[in-house]
């Protein structure tokens, strides 16, 4: 019911629902934390935790990875609305630190695919000497357009903070992905190492 009224609503926050996973089912409770596991208000991004009588937390050779209080941390980097919408914005591995601040590759990518001559995107941290991780944006241009570099940092920067420009723009014919079509990002990584070297 909640997508069928955001698709007619005019309200923006309502609309905005369509983007969510939802609200968490009858015996789920949910957490966004910060890097320091301060649970933070709802609007804020940082890693979801979870805790319900469904949460096991335990894997086979490592055992339970539930915290003291019976919260499962899931890697993902989340954030709660006000109404308890949750919305899955990538994975906490995932995330670049560069200069010490920490960059989802998720909310560049949102920016860089509404460019036209974008079809599809993936941004990764790669080693920096200087930053500690640089942003690399891996772009796979839309059919016949020939991407500038600088023209899809400039749109970037439009919309984030500097700090949150990709230091380098490369393109490529496809993205690697598995057989859900998820993206490789780490054989995107090794890549651009190889073509490094």
């Amino acid at each position: 019911d909640d997508h069928r009224q955001a698709q007619s609503a005019s309200d923006p926050a309502v609309v905005k629902r369509l983007a969510s996973v939802g609200q968490p089912v009858p015996g789920i409770e949910l957490q966004i934390r910060d890097e320091n596991g301060t649970v933070l208000p709802s609007g804020e991004t940082g890693e979801l935790f979870v805790r319900g009588d469904q949460v096991s937390g335990r894997y086979t050779g490592i055992g339970s990875v539930l915290d003291a209080d019976g919260w499962f941390p899931t890697k993902d980097i989340a954030t709660l609305d006000a109404d308890g919408y949750l919305f899955i914005g990538g994975r906490s591995d995932d995330t670049i630190i560069r200069g010490g601040e920490n960059i989802a590759p998720a909310e560049l990518e949102d920016v860089l695919i509404e460019h036209a001559d974008v079809r599809d995107v993936a941004v990764v941290g790669v080693d920096d000497p200087q930053w500690g991780q640089a942003i690399v944006a891996v772009v796979v241009p839309t059919a016949g357009t020939d991407p500038d570099p600088e023209e899809l940092r400039e749109h970037v920067r439009k919309s984030l903070r500097g700090s949150r420009t990709p230091d380098r723009v490369v393109f490529r014919d496809e993205l690697p992905t598995n057989a859900t079509g998820k993206v490789l990002r780490r054989e995107i990584v090794e890549d651009l190492r190889a073509s490094a070297q």
